[in-house]
């Protein structure tokens, strides 16, 4: 028997159609965004990619194909995003930061540009470039302080401090982040052995990192 609670149950309201706009995209295809945000001419957004509520694209900003966008996105004019990468609720993505493909945002994740920031002394002659590689994820409300690598498939624990180069497929997180680990392209970590039990894959050390070994690479 269900529990009268006393909250007052809503239905959540559907998006309409006519608050969604699709846009032509460059080398052919469509992109959308929601009729609250901000595209700004000159900005180049690939074809299948979705541009949530009251996010701001500025003119310049490059950002590939099959990409999401959430809820209050805002992409400077400098920065540069890959294909199919997915950023969550309330991210900036400042001048000089490079998401490489399939790279995920958590929410609330911070980048910065500037290393030592004063509102009187204009630095942005000073901007530090901040990439991160391939398949990387940042948990929610992270920052990744600006001039770091992450690299490829690496992942970057929920309130973390980033502050230096991270390996790839290293799982690191604290404050500031150390490494705790090692995952796999799936996501999961691996053992002792490095091998991942979720999906069999396994992995040898290299100069970067990790690398998958030569059966279980992905052409």
């Amino acid at each position: 028997m269900r529990q009268d609670t006393g909250i007052l149950e809503k239905k959540v309201k559907p998006m309409r159609n006519d608050e969604i706009v699709e846009i032509p995209a460059f080398g052919g295809g469509t992109w959308k965004r929601h009729a609250s945000s901000y595209v700004d001419e000159g900005a180049v957004v690939g074809s299948g990619t979705k541009i949530w509520h009251f996010s701001h694209i500025m003119a310049g900003a490059k950002i590939g194909a099959n990409c999401s966008l959430g809820q209050n996105v805002n992409v400077g004019g400098g920065a540069t995003i890959g294909n199919g990468v997915k950023i969550q609720n309330n991210v900036s993505i400042y001048d000089d930061v490079i998401l490489e493909d399939e790279v995920f945002c958590g929410p609330s994740c911070v980048f910065t540009n500037v290393i030592n920031p004063r509102a009187f002394i204009e630095r942005k002659h000073e901007y530090r470039a901040t990439i991160i590689r391939r398949g990387a994820t940042i948990g929610a409300n992270a920052t990744v302080v600006c001039g770091v690598s992450l690299g490829e498939y690496c992942f970057i624990g929920a309130g973390s401090v980033v502050t230096k180069d991270v390996p790839a497929h290293a799982l690191v997180y604290g404050c500031p982040a150390r490494q705790r680990g090692w995952v796999c392209r799936c996501g999961n970590a691996l053992d002792e052995h490095l091998l991942c039990k979720a999906c069999g894959s396994r992995y040898r050390k290299t100069e970067k990192g990790l690398s998958p070994t030569e059966e279980d690479r992905i052409i």
